[in-house]
């Protein structure tokens, strides 16, 4: 097993619609799985795993590897169904297993049970800080590989984040990279009744807020892979002295399949049955159909 490198932006597209087709089989078969959030962070997800963190799966111990945290941790199946693409877990093996005791693929992701997650997250709030720490000791090893982090924009009220925020913009943490997939909605809220950030609200409002905080801070279109390789491709130069940097991603909940982005609370947690797959199915080929024709 070796990295697997996607360079081409059709390409990333391409493979983000693949993904989310394995998201609504897996869905599927398995019954019952978080699935509105994974489809709204798949095109992040792809763009990092297939070009950016230059993941190798075969050396996922070493000190100068990027790392990934998932801090939005019930959306795990996202990475468990990235692995199984990769060749790291048989498909099978996840979809006949998945959530049940004794087994590695639990509704949140457990890095003991599952190689190449980097931390067990499931408490929302928890992954910036995990990142800070992580970045911190490779800071004072001169390690000057990045710490990514994905988070939700509903778990952007916790406030263990904005002490972890405050922290990595003190101490020039300038090797954390947060995404935030703002998909406009959680499970506690309906669409738009989150947090009204700043003096903007929504995505620019929450990007304000880190910037007041010390932090570089980009908003991008989350459901266009133009938008998504510009923003990493574009990341500064870390020099273990600067500014952490955010993309803050707006995306809707159940991208991809309309009858769930247009109820996307409803599709926090669900399944399908055989009429929905196949219209889950009809609409990802559509959609992706559709983002390949932006494509640049």
């Amino acid at each position: 097993m070796s990295v697997i490198k996607i360079d081409s932006v059709k390409e990333l597209v391409e493979k983000a619609g693949e993904i989310r087709r394995k998201l609504a089989l897996g869905t599927r078969r398995i019954g019952n799985v978080h699935i509105g959030g994974p489809l709204s962070a798949t095109d992040v997800a792809v763009a990092l795993y297939y070009k950016y963190l230059e993941f190798d799966p075969d050396n996922l111990e070493d000190p100068h590897r990027n790392q990934f945290i998932l801090s939005k941790g019930h959306n795990g199946i996202l990475l468990f169904t990235i692995f199984c693409d990769m060749g790291m877990y048989e498909w099978d093996l996840l979809l006949d297993t998945y959530n049940t005791i004794g087994h590695p693929f639990g509704a949140h992701p457990n890095h003991t049970t599952v190689k190449g997650i980097e931390v067990s997250t499931g408490s929302l709030g928890h992954g910036l800080s995990w990142s800070c720490g992580i970045a911190t000791a490779n800071r004072d090893r001169d390690i000057t590989s990045r710490v990514f982090t994905l988070l939700g924009d509903g778990e952007m009220e916790e406030g263990s984040n904005w002490e972890a925020i405050l922290y990595a913009a003190s101490k020039g943490l300038d090797n954390i990279v947060a995404v935030v997939d703002y998909n406009h909605a959680s499970a506690a809220f309906k669409a738009g009744e989150n947090m009204h950030w700043g003096e903007k609200g929504g995505p620019e409002g929450l990007a304000d807020c880190f910037r007041a905080f010390g932090w570089n801070a980009k908003v991008i279109d989350g459901a266009n892979m133009n938008e998504i390789d510009e923003a990493l491709s574009s990341l500064p130069e870390v020099t273990l002295q600067g500014k952490p940097n955010v993309i803050v991603s707006s995306t809707i909940k159940g991208q991809g399949i309309k009858f769930m982005s247009d109820r996307p609370v409803a599709w926090h947690i669900g399944g399908l049955d055989d009429e929905h797959l196949e219209l889950a199915l009809k609409q990802i080929d559509e959609y992706t159909a559709q983002r390949l024709a932006e494509v640049k």
